[in-house]
């Protein structure tokens, strides 16, 4: 594969699941609070996303760095949220089945941008 691809694809992977993680700021919106009550609330769920992006700017400038803190975070908060998962379903398929979409994402756009990272510093005619 090319340096290009995996280039691209951590960032692309990194973008498309906080996204996914933004779609669960939607829940602040609730029929019985005001507008701006619900935006605010809104604002304040998206905090984890705000975060992420964050670290992707950084792993977007530091690969290495980056792809060390996305290797820890998705692997450090996957017991968290699967415990979280099991204490309110008692399901352990449905449980890693969330952690398969939630943390997973993360732990391998680590790993991809540490493969950038490498093949980066790598020289060519290898």
């Amino acid at each position: 594969m090319s340096k290009k691809i995996f280039y691209w694809l951590p960032r692309a992977l990194c973008i498309t699941a906080i996204l996914f993680i933004s779609m669960f700021a939607l829940d602040a919106f609730e029929s019985n609070l005001s507008v701006w009550t619900q935006i605010r609330h809104f604002m304040l769920h998206l905090t984890p996303s705000y975060i992420l992006i964050c670290l992707l700017l950084i792993a977007w400038k530091w690969e290495k760095l980056g792809g060390f803190i996305f290797l820890i975070i998705g692997l450090a908060f996957t017991p968290v949220i699967f415990n979280h998962n099991y204490h309110m379903n008692h399901s352990f398929w449905i449980s890693s089945l969330v952690i398969l979409a939630i943390t997973v994402p993360f732990v391998l756009v680590g790993i991809l941008f540490l493969v950038s990272n490498y093949l980066n510093k790598r020289p060519d005619n290898i």
